[in-house]
């Protein structure tokens, strides 16, 4: 309750007149994300809900922290495995926590700074969209991302992928999959390869050392692109000192890769949250699945190498394929909205997304252009579905009448 009269206390100061006026939008951005805002329409036709924009946003972030964290320990674990070290759990967590804390800093400074100069020149509210989007672009770099190509791709993709456009709502692209388009196109030696999905080097004093002989960093994903095995059987997934990897440590996380996708129980785990709230569309997440599967399974009967007879649990647990289904493909701006859309929408990502990874070695994951690619289509899915409903109901009064 103090917060609450302290709130009330100061707020004249930021209304018309007030002598910090000019830092309206600031005021209100901070005082909506603490309380629900107790405005209430006065006419018209409005849906009331307690939940606004601001709590479905802490919603998706609640959703993200299990795959943070696992994230986080996965860095410190890669770390200590390359040098051959015991750190324990707490000093493994710690490591990781230290290595990705000022990304995450780095991001939202950036981020929000522009959002809250956009909001003041424009003189209107803040917008929530970043609160999402601040967390999911340092969870899909590579760990080894220096702080200024962050801070480079946070500003272009919210100024170029979501201002332009209007703000928050009306952007056509996710902003948090530009940042990492931007940065794959324009640094690509700094988002591909074998030598950036893991630290090496120290963390604040922490960790640090020479590598194990035959160390290497590739991804799993990424040794299947270079593999000349003609069969799937032939070849094995390895982890970063020659140790071969189980579908068990796919599952918990426990391979090299961006910090948000490597570990699909957290993944899980969000996805039920969001699902349970309604936040996220459990119909474009399955579709997404069901496109991969039924692109898989015609690959497989096609099968000339071993990436087009990988089974679909090694898609579904490798790359950022859940990942993408989950908290990319879900987002309510960028994906279809209408519900036969949504199955169409998701389908033809996981469609997009096997093609690219088994048929463009160069790039490997494939789930950030399938993506991308489909919220381009997306507005069109929406278009032809409500059109098809509307030519529908037009023959059913034609028929009635």
């Amino acid at each position: 309750m103090s917060l609450r009269k302290f709130l009330d206390k100061i707020k004249p100061n930021f209304e018309e007149g007030g002598k910090f006026h000019w830092l309206n939008s600031t005021y209100d951005a901070f005082e909506t994300f603490l309380y629900v805002p107790n405005k209430t329409s006065k006419s018209g036709v409005h849906i009331h809900d307690a939940r606004d924009s601001k709590r479905t946003m802490v919603i998706v972030i609640l959703a993200l922290i299990p795959a943070l964290l696992m994230g986080m320990y996965n860095v410190g674990y890669q770390h200590y495995l390359a040098i051959n070290v015991q750190a324990g759990f707490v000093g493994t967590f710690l490591y990781g926590l230290l290595a990705m804390l000022p990304q995450i800093v780095v991001s939202y400074v950036v981020g929000l700074g522009i959002e809250f100069a956009m909001a003041q020149m424009k003189k209107e509210e803040v917008a929530e969209g970043f609160l999402v989007s601040g967390l999911l672009i340092p969870m899909i770099l590579p760990v080894d991302t220096p702080l200024w190509m962050i801070a480079v791709a946070t500003a272009f993709s919210v100024i170029f992928a979501k201002e332009v456009f209007g703000g928050t709502g009306y952007n056509i692209f996710n902003v948090a999959l530009i940042a990492r388009a931007f940065l794959f196109f324009a640094y690509p030696s700094k988002m591909s390869g074998d030598q950036v999905w893991v630290r090496t080097a120290d963390t604040f004093g922490l960790g640090g050392g020479n590598v194990v002989d035959g160390f290497s960093g590739a991804t799993p994903l990424g040794q299947l692109a270079v593999s000349d095995a003609s069969r799937f059987g032939d070849f094995s997934f390895l982890g970063i000192t020659g140790n071969p990897l189980s579908l068990w440590d796919m599952f918990i996380g426990l391979i090299p890769g961006s910090v948000g996708e490597v570990s699909t129980l957290a993944i899980l785990l969000g996805a039920i949250l969001l699902i349970i709230t309604g936040v996220g569309s459990w119909k474009t997440m399955t579709s997404v699945f069901l496109g991969g599967l039924f692109t898989v399974a015609l690959l497989n009967l096609l099968a000339q190498n071993a990436a087009m007879e990988m089974p679909p649990v090694y898609h579904f647990l490798l790359g950022g394929f859940a990942f993408g289904a989950v908290f990319m493909a879900t987002d309510p701006v960028t994906s279809a909205r209408t519900e036969k859309g949504k199955w169409i929408y998701g389908f033809l990502i996981g469609v997009v997304a096997i093609l690219i990874r088994i048929f463009n070695p160069g790039y490997p994951e494939g789930m950030m252009l399938a993506i991308l690619f489909m919220n381009a289509f997306a507005p069109l899915i929406d278009f032809y579905v409500v059109d098809a409903n509307i030519k529908r109901r037009l023959k059913r009064a034609a028929v009635k009448k």
